[in-house]
């Protein structure tokens, strides 16, 4: 992990606006309407609703995605009693983690107050205004009071996540390690180094998982805790230990088969490693320098398994894998706790999700091929975007089967797609597509079937349901390359096109592409040759009819690839081009914006047929066209090179076609800004529309306006979607992640299932 300065980390949490949170509105605040119905008068309504029924504030306010985040600063990370205030950025912090992972509000609370009594006092006071409570950095023995207290006086989920979040993490992390280790938590040793909050947590935890206390040594700043010692703390007398021959770590870990270190750095050397059972277990978790570095224990002895706290290292436990989610799943049920049932379902959630194929984004991050269960990997990485569904949907689970919920869940599928929608992992937009896709499932043909993300993304489409999935390639390269990514080939066709067995099959294509081509210079021979490259054989499957659709694009040049679409498959009767959409997914809305891919610098015909493709193309999406032609001039402004063409463009669309909602040349802002537009040039065609389809005047234009929407983040991309030949022939970008070929591929079923419909309707 790269070293982060002093100065690095001030100008971050100083620079632009200080801190790392905001509160922003969610309603409507525009008009003096919407702040009557804000505050006063409309807000009376909701608060005698509320003063009628309590629980209603679940309905009415934020309450119920509202966690409070509260510490006194007596224990904040590796800096001990630094005071309420002090502590505020890391609360400010937590609060960004629930935001970013979970979709959960905060507010940080810094309470400079270290008497339990008066601390919980005044927790207890603002309670009313949360649906649940984050405890953070309070220190122990204090932390065990406060938060007993609170969750026997407080009817909403309390957590000491330094104590809770550290135990769930490391205890599917334990169950893993154990399993890869080949050992039972009932039969091993173990030793724990440190009697803080977190330690004493952690073993309970491992307790109730199976561990046996008589197993249990653990120590604290003075040695091990034996029970003979006077003045023993109640947490640390749970664990305090009848053994007498043992006083100090070395003697402790001696033959031990789990370390838990939770107390400071460099205490663990490697000669104590050594002296572990075989396939022993260390739990390195002081921050930020652990007990033993990831380096000396790796270099103790070949078979042991180890975890740290630090992201640069493999098995990291942190706490960012179980908190978010928890909470998440509490507060969708209305829960008044968070309780043993729900940790332990999480624990085994997180434990289970390891052992589960990685997704593409997963390995992309860690900039490794492939993460498979196993000693580098047993405990989920912190960005996998599967945690959310697993996680909060056990937790919420468990509520429920607990007794704690006052809210059911009866719809399992619908929640498990609210809390993709609501991270933004898959929008209601992609599920539609999906469903069409899936209700009459096609024969899609991946071209380049060697490519690991078109054999995963093949698994993925064929998983879903939304095709039936044929793989171009190598068989035995393709059964060999999915092995190695642990993809299951099931229900795939693999079609080797260089096989002997695909002789008559190609030579039959060849022929038809001769006939076709006879006026163009081709011959039978040439067809022949071109029936061993994966874009000429495979659209010719879907020319003949032996498929339904195409995917292309991973290997492919552009160019090479558009040559091809063009010779086997041919440009639509009415046009004389074709071309590329990408529809942008946002906040504000579905924005479909062409052309993306094929048109470098199209005329002005060439981009009357981009807007009469896009038109078409908008609407097989389910919405009514209104289209903006874009320039860096408005209307007539500059008439040389683009604008020229653009304007060119719009006279005849709109007089040709005097219902189609388009007009332009004009710039992106006026586009987009309705009000502005309209002020500005009240006689557009557009007035009073929302555009949604922006027409650009070249590819370098389109293409780097998407590029940079997909840089930026908060925009889902999909395509480019082809518009304009005669067959479903679509095209991904080299950079294509897994996600996003499925997603084109939920396109080009559904291309060919509207392509066959239109056919039926024709008789053609």
């Amino acid at each position: 992990m790269s070293t982060i300065t002093k100065e690095e980390a001030l100008r971050y949490h100083s620079q632009g606006k200080p801190g790392k949170i905001e509160v922003v509105p969610t309603k409507p605040h525009s008009t003096q309407r919407d702040l009557s119905l804000a505050y006063s008068p409309g807000v009376a309504e909701p608060c005698l609703e509320i003063q009628r029924d309590p629980n209603t504030a679940y309905e009415y306010t934020a309450k119920g995605n509202l966690v409070a985040v509260i510490s006194n600063g007596t224990a904040v990370l590796g800096l001990g009693d630094i005071g309420a205030l002090s502590g505020k950025p890391v609360m400010e912090g937590k609060g960004l983690l629930f935001k970013i992972y979970a979709g959960i509000d905060v507010f940080d609370i810094e309470v400079n107050e270290k008497d339990p009594d008066k601390f919980v006092e005044a927790v207890k006071a603002i309670a009313p205004t949360f649906g649940g409570i984050n405890l953070e950095d309070i220190k122990a023995p204090e932390c065990f009071e406060i938060e007993r207290r609170l969750k026997e006086e407080l009817d909403i989920p309390v957590m000491h996540d330094d104590q809770h979040g550290t135990a769930i993490i490391s205890s599917a992390g334990l169950l893993n390690a154990l399993e890869v280790a080949g050992k039972r938590i009932e039969d091993v040793r173990i030793v724990v180094n440190g009697a803080g909050a977190s330690a004493i947590s952690c073993t309970k935890l491992y307790v109730a998982l199976g561990a046996r206390k008589e197993n249990i040594v653990m120590l604290d700043s003075k040695g091990v805790i034996t029970s003979d010692r006077p003045g023993l703390t109640e947490q640390k007398k749970l664990f305090a230990t009848d053994r007498r021959d043992v006083h100090t770590l070395a003697e402790a870990i001696n033959g031990a088969d789990v370390f838990l270190g939770l107390s400071k750095g460099n205490v663990l050397t490697q000669d104590m490693v050594r002296s572990m059972a075989a396939n022993p277990i260390v739990f390195a978790l002081a921050n930020p320098i652990p007990e033993i570095s990831y380096e000396d224990a790796a270099a103790s002895r070949e078979d042991v398994l180890i975890s740290t706290g630090r992201s640069d290292y493999p098995n990291q436990i942190n706490n960012v894998i179980g908190f978010p989610y928890i909470f998440r799943g509490a507060l969708d049920t209305n829960a008044k706790a968070i309780n043993e049932e729900m940790k332990l379902a999480a624990v085994r959630a997180i434990a289970g999700l390891a052992k589960q194929p990685v997704p593409d984004v997963v390995n992309a991050a860690y900039k490794v091929n492939k993460l498979t269960f196993g000693r580098d990997y047993f405990i989920p990485k912190p960005v996998d975007p599967r945690l959310i569904t697993e996680v909060s949907i056990a937790v919420a689970k468990a509520a429920m089967d607990s007794g704690v919920a006052r809210k059911q869940i009866k719809d399992w599928d619908a929640y498990r797609e609210h809390l993709k929608e609501l991270m933004g992992y898959e929008s209601e937009f992609i599920r539609r597509l999906y469903a069409m896709a899936r209700s009459n499932p096609q024969r899609v043909v991946f071209a380049e079937g060697n490519h690991p993300n078109m054999i995963k993304a093949a698994a993925e489409a064929r998983a879903e349901g939304i095709c039936r999935p044929i793989l171009l390639g190598n068989d035995e390269r393709i059964a060999k390359k999915a092995k190695e990514l642990q993809v299951n080939l099931d229900g795939i066709e693999i079609v080797n096109l260089r096989h002997d067995n695909e002789q008559a099959r190609r030579e039959r294509y060849a022929r038809i592409l001769a006939e076709k081509c006879a006026r163009e210079g081709a011959t039978y021979d040439e067809a022949c040759d071109k029936m061993f490259e994966p874009n000429y054989f495979g659209m010719m499957m879907v020319e003949t009819g032996d498929a339904d659709a195409f995917i292309t694009g991973t290997y492919t040049k552009y160019s090479n690839t558009i040559k091809v679409a063009k010779e086997v498959i041919g440009i639509k009767p009415g046009y004389s081009h074709f071309a590329t959409m990408h529809i942008v997914n946002t906040k504000k809305g579905i924005y479909f914006m062409a052309d993306t891919l094929i048109n470098r610098h199209p005329d002005t015909a060439a981009l009357i047929d981009i807007t009469r493709l896009a038109e078409e193309t908008v609407r097989f999406f389910n919405h009514e066209p209104v289209m903006a032609m874009i320039s860096y001039s408005n209307f007539g402004a500059d008439n040389e090179g683009s604008p020229k063409s653009v304007h060119e463009a719009v006279d005849y669309l709109q007089r040709t076609y005097p219902d189609l909602a388009v007009d332009g040349e004009m710039q992106v802002n006026f586009a987009l800004d309705k009000d502005l537009r309209d002020s500005k040039y009240p006689f557009t065609r557009l007035k009073g529309k929302d555009v949604n389809t922006l027409i650009f005047p070249m590819l370098s234009t389109a293409n780097s306006a998407c590029k940079i929407i997909q840089a930026m983040g908060g925009a889902e991309l999909i395509g480019p979607i082809q518009m304009g030949l005669n067959k479903p022939v679509h095209f991904t970008d080299i950079e294509s992640r897994v996600r996003d070929i499925v997603n084109i591929t939920a396109v080009a079923a559904i291309d060919a299932i509207v392509a066959k419909r239109n056919a039926e309707h024709t008789g053609k």
